[in-house]
């Protein structure tokens, strides 16, 4: 279904399918396309209001039932980690972080699919193969960069030669921070908290350049697989269509009664254009 605003980017409705994330529910997207002639624009003022994006698509939870899906962002001058998060950066120590352009390499797409055959051998993304692959990290209008995580050593029996290919994370740079679009791992690696570590890195990173925001996908109380997004401070969630400190993550646990649900006219004549 279509949805338009006079003078404005066309948004379409997926159909219901299964939550990923709370078993016997249903999720539905709302979406739009991203063109080259506003698509940083557009991805700046979109990812205020909650949308994140895959490819040149800009998308956002708009389910029939339920609201539980938040977006999440961490204050960066306000974080400070606690004693876990500190043993995880000091774990990673010898890690180096890489920025390459989003450009796909086959180093890539074999730890992709390891972590993928370790970590989500029954997710959406299981099947993907390597072109796939490199349209998820190359068919992007916007500043999108690779950050690779590099170490000598790290994998048991390697010799101390080229640095192994940890981790690696695709990031969008906005205008008010650093989107972490997806992010994967060598499972072989996990004592190291390398999902943690990544978060962490990327908080530095914007610091450094002065970036107030990190964005972390969706948080979704209830959800095991969302679950360690609370545990980093000075952490937003938008909801009710305001950004708020997400404070006691328990007290997000309230399901939507379905009439409570706006329409998605509604919702989309809110949506601030730029």
């Amino acid at each position: 279904m279509r949805h338009t605003l006079t003078h404005a980017p066309q948004f379409y409705v997926t159909a219901p399918q299964p939550c990923p994330y709370l078993h016997g529910r249903a999720e539905r997207k709302l979406f739009t396309a991203l063109h080259p002639g506003n698509a940083q624009e557009l991805n700046n003022a979109l990812s205020r209001q909650g949308f994140r994006r895959s490819q040149n698509v800009l998308y956002r939870p708009s389910c029939e039932s339920c609201v539980a899906c938040m977006s999440a962002r961490i204050r960066v001058r306000d974080f400070a980690p606690n004693r876990t998060q500190r043993r995880v950066r000091n774990r990673n120590a010898d890690l180096n972080r890489v920025a390459t352009s989003a450009w796909a390499t086959e180093e890539q797409f074999e730890l992709f699919r390891r972590y993928l055959d370790g970590r989500h051998a029954d997710g959406g993304m299981a099947d993907m193969d390597i072109f796939e692959f490199a349209a998820m990290i190359e068919e992007t209008p916007v500043r999108t960069r690779v950050i690779e995580y590099r170490g000598k050593g790290i994998l048991p029996g390697d010799p101390m030669t080229d640095p192994d290919l940890a981790a690696v994370c695709l990031t969008d740079v906005l205008d008010d921070g650093l989107s972490l679009v997806y992010s994967f791992f060598d499972p072989r690696l996990e004592a190291r908290s390398l999902g943690t570590h990544i978060i962490l890195d990327h908080i530095e990173l914007a610091r450094e350049t002065g970036l107030p925001y990190v964005y972390l996908g969706y948080w979704v109380p209830g959800s095991r697989k969302m679950d360690y997004k609370a545990r980093f401070g000075a952490l937003e969630i938008y909801k009710g269509g305001v950004w708020q400190d997400i404070g006691n993550p328990a007290d997000h646990s309230d399901e939507a009664h379905p009439l409570a649900v706006d329409p998605i006219v509604e919702q989309v004549a809110r949506i601030d254009l730029p």
